[in-house]
């Protein structure tokens, strides 16, 4: 996507989204471009990018609560992985230091907040892999 200026996203022959790679990413058409033009998560029953989710330590409004299942650490950024409160399995992409500051252990209950707004389509929706 770095060489493009333009990028059309097809889905079965049908023009899905015309724009920019930035506009793409960050400005999907719907749930296919969300997914086919970088990873996704479900929260909420909504498609969401993994960095775009903040961990919490404490529920408030528009959090949803999950247990860590495994953290994976890939140098400057942390992976953690968790089941919702519906059993759905799901991802965070956050920061070593931010992963540090809470202290995150497998097992243990924090509750996910979205930073950004979630996929216009239900998570239902087909999401390339």
């Amino acid at each position: 996507m770095e060489v493009a200026e333009q990028i059309v996203v097809l889905n079965e022959g049908r023009i899905e989204q015309v724009g920019s790679p930035r506009e793409l990413y960050e400005q999907p058409a719907n749930d296919f471009v969300m997914g086919f033009v970088g990873p996704v998560s479900e929260l909420s029953g909504r498609w969401i990018r993994p960095h775009d989710v903040e961990i919490l330590r404490e529920p408030g409004d528009g959090t949803e609560e999950a247990m860590i299942d495994r953290i994976i650490h890939l140098g400057f950024e942390v992976r953690v992985e968790l089941t919702l409160g519906d059993g759905e399995k799901t991802w965070v992409q956050t920061t070593k230091g931010r992963a540090q500051e809470l202290e995150l252990t497998g097992g243990e209950i924090v509750w996910l907040r979205p930073n950004a707004p979630a996929g216009d389509a239900p998570s239902d929706a087909a999401v390339p892999a």
